[in-house]
């Protein structure tokens, strides 16, 4: 197999970088959206902030529509030395429904993050508190959350997020980090110094099933209904073998809602059109369902839950990253999947 070139690709990755090392603990992601408020001025397109969403918008606004949520998982401090998953304490769990893969997953990720690195900040302008080491993890039956025991963060008062403490880092083939999602914001601001003239909203609080809500009341707003909103995203898959089968990942359907066929077969041909290799998510869960004695779900993506809220005059369809380590800080993705995302967009920029 020959090795990818990543010369192309150094700009991307500078942007990567600087993004990997910036904290968005779900529900606390003010100190991000400045820092991505900042990196879009930069380009020249106009910034407006709402509610739990960021758009950005170029020249040719109505041209094609890129989502993307900024949150990554994290802990929050909820009471003396004692810390929980953010995405799902109390005050999230009303907008979960049992069905997403993050929470089917929640008991066997629960030993993944012993003896990793954290981070504590101040929620608003993300200055740094101090660092930590995990030495425990486990599933509390009674609170159905993570509970994390941490070293070195005792001072930390309720409410104080706590990121996982990441680098990013790059081989020949592939590239690890906490990609999920700050990979899909880097694209985007990638595409905007390229040229791209489209929206491009970016949303919090995707991992606790709000963010399609705050990209709804967006639409809302503008009176704004559209069948090309193309959302981007990882993918997890449980092997690199799994991972390596697909180049890119598309989607006809997730638990909530069926997306525009239309709009996803124009993917699937430009695809063929450059010889990217890809594949359905929603194909490929039904086909490992068939043997598996407890279905997994097929998801349910923020596009999903806006084609079901407005009953498909927002909808579109998904383009995502095969990645393994999902929900870790050493979740990996190869290059061949970053360069065809790229040359893909790059299809729309004008």
């Amino acid at each position: 197999m020959s090795t990818p070139d990543t010369s192309d690709l150094s700009a991307f990755f500078e942007i990567l970088h600087q993004l990997v090392r910036e904290p968005s603990v779900v529900g606390t992601e003010d100190s991000f959206f400045r820092v991505l408020r900042r990196e879009l001025e930069e380009v020249g397109v106009r910034v407006e902030r709402h509610l739990g969403v960021l758009v950005a918008q170029g020249s040719e606004p109505e041209s094609l529509i890129l989502s993307a949520h900024i949150d990554r998982h994290g802990l929050l401090c909820t009471g003396p030395n004692e810390f929980q998953y953010a995405a799902f304490i109390a005050g999230n769990r009303g907008e979960l429904t049992g069905d997403s893969l993050s929470e089917q997953m929640m008991a066997s990720i629960a030993d993944r993050f012993i003896g990793q690195r954290v981070q504590a900040h101040l929620p608003y302008t993300g200055t740094y508190l101090g660092q930590g080491i995990i030495s425990n993890s486990y599933l509390c039956p009674k609170r159905h959350n993570l509970i994390f025991v941490i070293n070195g963060l005792e001072f930390l008062e309720p409410g104080a997020p706590v990121a996982f403490l990441d680098r990013l880092r790059i081989t020949e083939s592939h590239f690890s980090a906490q990609l999920d999602n700050v990979l899909s914001v880097a694209i985007i601001i990638y595409l905007f110094r390229l040229g791209f003239k489209g929206t491009a909203l970016f949303t919090a609080q995707e991992e606790a099933g709000r963010s399609w809500r705050y990209a709804l009341e967006w639409f809302q707003r503008e009176s704004f209904t559209t069948q090309r909103l193309l959302v981007l995203d990882t993918s997890p898959y449980p092997s690199p073998e799994a991972a390596s089968e697909q180049d890119l990942v598309l989607r006809k359907k997730d638990a909530s809602a069926g997306f525009d066929l239309v709009f996803t077969d124009e993917i699937s041909r430009i695809c063929n059109r450059l010889g990217i290799k890809y594949s359905y998510k929603d194909e490929w869960i039904e086909a490992q369902n068939i043997d598996r004695p407890k279905p997994i779900s097929l998801g349910r993506t923020e596009l999903g839950r806006l084609a079901a809220a407005t009953g498909g005059h927002i909808n579109g369809t998904t383009l995502q990253i095969p990645t393994t380590g999902y929900h870790t800080a050493s979740e990996t993705a190869s290059i061949a999947s970053i360069q065809s995302a790229i040359r893909l967009l790059k299809a729309y920029i004008t």
